[in-house]
C-alpha cells in the first residue's frame, strides 16, 4: 500500500474534526517513542528555547560523566550521545540551537578525559562535528556568526 503525501495528508487533516485530532495525535503519540518526544518538544519547550537548550546540555554532562575512559567505549559511547543529540537538535529545528549544542559537545569531548587524539575514529568524530558547526554558522545571522565564531576559537 503506498504512502500518501504529505500534501494529501495536510488536505485530508484540515476536514477532520477537534476530537478526531486529538485522537490521531494521541495515536502516534503511543506508536514511536520519537514522536512522542516531538510531541513533548513542541507542547512544553518550544516556547523557551534557552531552557531547552540548558536541558539539553545538562544531560550531555550526565551521559559524557557516564562515559567510560577506554578508547573502544568511549567510540561507542560518543556515536550514542552524538545520536541522541542530533535528534533533540532536529526536534528544534533551529540553526542558533544546533551550533551552540555542538560546540559544547566539541568542548565536552576536548575536556574529557578521553584520548580521543590516539584515535583515527574519534578524531575523525570531532572533525566532522567541527565541519558541521562552520557549516550551520554559515547559514546564521552575521552578529551571531560573529559570536559562534569567537566560541569556536577555543575548539
Amino acid at each position: 500500500m503506498p504512502t500518501a503525501s504529505l500534501v494529501q495528508i495536510k488536505k485530508e487533516l484540515k476536514f477532520l474534526s477537534e476530537e478526531d485530532l486529538f485522537n490521531l495525535v494521541i495515536r502516534l503519540a503511543k506508536l514511536k517513542k520519537d514522536n512522542k518526544e516531538l510531541l513533548s518538544y513542541l507542547l512544553f519547550e518550544a516556547d523557551n528555547e534557552h531552557q531547552y537548550v540548558e536541558g539539553v546540555k545538562k544531560h550531555l554532562d550526565e551521559e559524557f560523566a557516564s562515559l567510560n575512559p577506554g578508547v573502544y567505549y568511549a567510540k561507542k559511547g560518543l556515536r550514542k550521545i552524538l545520536r541522541n543529540l542530533k535528534k533533540q537538535i532536529k526536534y528544534s529545528g533551529k540553526k542558533e540551537t544546533e551550533v551552540e549544542l555542538l560546540i559544547y559537545f566539541c568542548k565536552k569531548m576536548k575536556t574529557s578525559s578521553i584520548r580521543f587524539s590516539s584515535s583515527t575514529v574519534l578524531q575523525n568524530l570531532y572533525d566532522n562535528q567541527i565541519k558541521s558547526i562552520e557549516k550551520a554558522i554559515g547559514k546564521l545571522h552575521e552578529d551571531l556568526q560573529f559570536d559562534f565564531k569567537m566560541m569556536m576559537e577555543e575548539l
